[in-house]
């Protein structure tokens, strides 16, 4: 088998957490890989390992996807590289907690960058090819706090919140010409996000905690099963569901009381 013939899936954010997870998890089904970080020695290691494991070809590809065009960029790299992607796990993004108006601007513009203007451009690009051939998957990484409001998170829920409504769309827009859109909105996960956003977890945080491999077992659970989007966890579930019975005032309040460390 060539290179071109084997299964690929592009995974972003693939040096830790969610997304090195969606990688084992991929290997393990016989997916090769294209990993894409900034950090180049963490995804080395991963891919020997998985190399190792499961016999499955790696290509590591160091990005930095908050820079303008580097998108672009990395689409130009896989093409000259000649590889088809078959899923694309859109899962890099961080977060900035605190307040609003006291967060460095240059963090700000950074997080809507890689969580919005990457993530929609890498969709556009490689959903451009997937249409084309007539098949594809595509799974975008949002989270719990893009169903409600959330002050300390403020932006970087409202950029959730974008990836959520622009996955629904795309899955109904995209399922005539072959191609799978899911949106996977994890809860608290068991990661690195908080050595990022500079938030020191809350004891509900802490209680309602899910290990990172379950999540991306129930993600791609649900891709396979065509569903539009995924809430992982009883209690993260729940609390999206209870919402729609919830007056938004009331759903901004409590939360501010959950996120607030002080």
């Amino acid at each position: 088998m060539n290179q071109q013939d084997k299964r690929w899936a592009l995974v972003t954010g693939a040096s830790s957490g969610l997304g090195a997870d969606f990688a084992r998890q991929l290997a393990a089904q016989g997916y090769s890989l294209l990993l894409v970080a900034r950090s180049l020695a963490p995804m080395r290691k991963l891919a020997d390992t998985l190399i190792a494991q499961h016999g499955v070809a790696v290509e590591v590809l160091p990005q930095d996807l908050a820079a303008p065009g580097a998108a672009q960029a990395l689409k130009e790299r896989i093409d000259a590289l000649g590889l088809p992607v078959e899923l694309l796990v859109n899962n890099a993004g961080f977060g900035v907690h605190g307040a609003f108006h006291q967060q460095p601007l240059d963090r700000l513009q950074g997080m809507l960058q890689l969580n919005i203007v990457a993530l929609t451009e890498l969709t556009r690009l490689f959903a451009a090819d997937m249409a084309a051939r007539g098949h594809g998957q595509i799974l975008l990484v949002a989270s719990v706090g893009a169903y409600q409001a959330t002050p300390t998170y403020a932006a970087y829920c409202a950029s959730k919140a974008y990836v959520l409504l622009l996955g629904e769309a795309l899955h109904e827009e995209l399922k005539p010409h072959g191609v799978q859109v899911t949106v996977l909105s994890p809860g608290v996960t068991a990661t690195h996000f908080f050595d990022v956003s500079g938030q020191q977890p809350t004891p509900y945080q802490r209680m309602v905690i899910m290990q990172s491999k379950t999540v991306v077992r129930r993600a791609l659970s649900a891709l396979a099963a065509r569903r539009a989007a995924v809430v992982p966890g009883l209690l993260n579930a729940l609390t999206v569901f209870g919402n729609r019975f919830v007056p938004r005032a009331w759903q901004r309040r409590l939360a501010y009381r959950l996120m607030r460390n002080d």
